[in-house]
């Protein structure tokens, strides 16, 4: 078969269309590679998708031109049947009363040729939420500064922040990832680029609060604490090494309460913690990514896992899942804590778009993630040379195949201590642009994937987990992905800065719609003062980088947006005017950062930089001791004041 026809037939767009409408093919070589990396999928006689359905009502699947009658169908859950029956003509007509979850489907014909999918079975839509319209505070967590942290934000530290934002008014906090991290490259401290989306980074462990902390050198610590960035390297050398002294500790006292918790821990985590803590050994003992290892090692075994742990290895096995219950039990305690303050959002969690191949999502999910591929962007008018962000993807066949099964552990992993997440490149769920690795990133295609099967199977989660589930849904998008989105209950991510019509004017409070967390900027935008005056643009040419937009038109944009401030009765043309405006939107979530709050100049990051830009690493000026005096409560209360009233139903 043609290389191009094969792809075709995978779902793969061997061509597209960039940001200026110029058509691009992919180079024939790439192509190749891109279809060497995904997994076989035997061929599709009966059905051209996975077929997802709705909870209660039923519905109809029309069968693909190949299929004859008499068709018979089956659904099963594991071992037990649920519904059978026969096609009629090349439709399925659906029985109401299937269960919610993703089950079994098996047709076969006269001829006894038989295929098997996934059926996804969902409720209606993705959790609502309980509250009206409400807003919260948006923080990098590890640039929390405070007297007593180690020089990095930590879940101390968010707790004092949630105590904060509750008494500001707030109805949540909004976090980066707390992805884990790889622990022995700590200059590589990019919350989008993990090593797992399963576990959580140790080093915002406060690691004080440990009943085993045996305690560490003010010498040691003091100039982490007064350092304008986080010293990654320096913090995690301490950091690491007081959890090595409270593990000794707590390895101590067998019989403690605390050993029976993490025990439970264990079980309740149980394959994909112990397979974690047993890959960062492995990873930590031949130093190579994980596809050079020995053939034994190269593939997860539970089995061998087993062994691992029984033998000289043990404590250290042991050491890393300690390490990750702690993390998981302080962030816990800040889920508590808003529920206890009654705050209608709690925690919203970010989750990236896709791991790095050497880590562990894509050692234990070898089907599902396709290493050799590169998730990013075609190019556009904001990055003509398209974009490559060097992370290793989902692919549709390895989820159908294995029933959704790392997708819904990838969501219930986020979801576990949050009222709301935000899927970063929601686009992706639709088609993913891959770029193989050794190529530019104008050099990829488009992969489809199965957009309606992923939505219902978020929806399921978010339901189970009572979570609002945001997509992050900027960029070149279909038509019709975000009324698609919309009917299964993923809301909308809006950003203000890009909300403008074809006259570069902003849109006015009316556009926004209501399913939706509204923002004037994000962490790769930049901070309302360093927008209004200039300095990311100066900043950017300083050390070479083009803005793409003059100072010209950076003061119409300013003049633009003084206008839809006036337009709307708001006096003050600075940040508690844009919070004004964007609270008297319809949307449900307004999110505010606390650079914006605290009139920081520096964005968290500039998108295309490695060293030029201390990105990920920018602390805060204020302490937690200082924060709520140094934000202007009275202008925050005014500028908030229609949501807060609002927050809860």
């Amino acid at each position: 078969m043609d290389l191009f026809a094969k792809a075709a037939e995978l779902g793969i767009q061997t061509g597209f269309h960039d940001g200026q409408g110029q058509w691009h093919t992919t180079n024939a070589a790439a192509l190749e590679i891109i279809l060497n990396a995904l997994p076989v999928r035997a061929p599709r006689r009966f059905l051209d998708h996975v077929v997802a359905l709705r909870a209660g009502e039923g519905g109809h699947t029309t069968l693909t031109e190949a299929a004859t009658s008499p068709l018979k169908w089956e659904v099963w859950a594991g071992d037990r049947l649920m519904a059978e029956g026969s096609a009629n003509g090349r439709e399925i007509a659906w029985p109401a009363d299937l269960p919610v979850g993703v089950h079994r489907l098996r047709l076969a014909d006269a001829s006894l040729y038989s295929e098997e999918t996934a059926l996804v079975v969902a409720p209606g839509k993705a959790y609502a939420g309980t509250f009206d319209r409400s807003w919260i505070i948006a923080v990098q967590l590890y640039g929390l500064r405070s007297e007593r942290n180690w020089g990095i934000g930590d879940f101390t530290d968010l707790q004092n922040l949630i105590r904060v934002g509750a008494s500001l008014g707030a109805g949540g906090v909004g976090l980066n990832p707390l992805h884990a991290l790889f622990d022995d490259r700590p200059s590589e401290c990019s919350p989008y680029s993990p090593n797992s989306r399963l576990f959580l980074n140790p080093l915002y462990i406060d690691v004080e609060a440990l009943p085993e902390f045996t305690g560490a050198a003010d010498s040691e610590l003091a100039p982490l604490r007064r350092s304008a960035l986080v010293d990654y390297p320096a913090v995690a050398a301490a950091k690491w090494r007081a959890l090595r002294a409270a593990f000794a500790q707590f390895q101590s006292d067998p019989k403690s309460p605390r050993q029976a918790a993490l025990a439970a821990f264990r079980k309740e985590r149980a394959p994909l913690l112990t397979r974690f803590a047993c890959f960062e050994v492995l990873r930590h003992r031949y130093k190579t990514a994980w596809w050079d290892w020995p053939g034994e090692w190269q593939h997860p075994d539970d089995a061998r896992c087993a062994e691992l742990c029984a033998g000289p290895d043990g404590a250290e096995v042991a050491f890393i899942e300690y390490v990750q219950w702690n993390a998981d039990l302080q962030l816990k305690a800040c889920f508590d804590l808003t529920n206890e303050l009654k705050m209608p959002v709690g925690l919203y969690l970010d989750v990236a778009v896709g791991v790095q191949a050497g880590g562990f999502d894509a050692w234990n999910e070898q089907v599902a993630i396709s290493r050799h591929l590169s998730v990013g962007a075609p190019p556009d008018a904001l990055q003509p040379a398209g974009q490559n962000w060097g992370l290793a993807g989902f692919n549709a066949a390895g989820l159908e195949v294995q029933g959704f099964a790392p997708f819904k552990d990838m969501l219930r992993a986020s979801m576990r201590y949050a009222g709301a997440i935000r899927l970063d490149h929601v686009l992706g769920l639709n088609r993913l642009y891959v770029v193989p690795h050794g190529y530019r990133p104008d050099n990829g295609a488009y992969v489809k994937m199965p957009l309606e099967a992923l939505l219902a199977v978020t929806a399921q989660e978010s339901v189970e987990n009572t979570c609002v589930v945001i997509g992050e849904d900027l960029g070149t998008v279909p038509e019709g992905f975000r009324d698609h989105m919309a009917a299964w209950g993923i809301w909308s991510y809006l950003v203000m800065m890009f909300e403008r019509d074809e006259r570069y004017a902003f849109r006015g409070i009316d556009y926004y719609q209501r399913n939706a967390l509204v923002t004037f900027n994000t962490h790769d935008l930049p901070t309302y003062h360093g927008w209004r005056s200039y300095h990311d643009l100066h900043l950017k040419r300083s050390i070479g980088i083009d803005p793409g937009e003059s100072d010209d038109a950076r003061r119409y944009a300013i003049e633009m947006l003084d206008q839809a401030l006036r337009q709307n009765g708001i006096d003050r043309m600075d940040f508690f005017g844009v919070a004004h405006f964007l609270a008297r939107t319809r949307t449900r979530i307004e999110a505010i950062a606390l650079e914006d709050l605290l009139g920081v100049s520096d964005q968290p990051n500039i998108p295309g930089t490695i060293d030029e830009h201390p990105n990920w690493r920018q602390r805060l000026p204020a302490t937690m001791e200082t924060m709520a005096s140094s934000i202007d409560r009275d202008a925050l209360h005014i500028a908030t004041a229609d949501r807060s009233a609002s927050a809860v139903t």
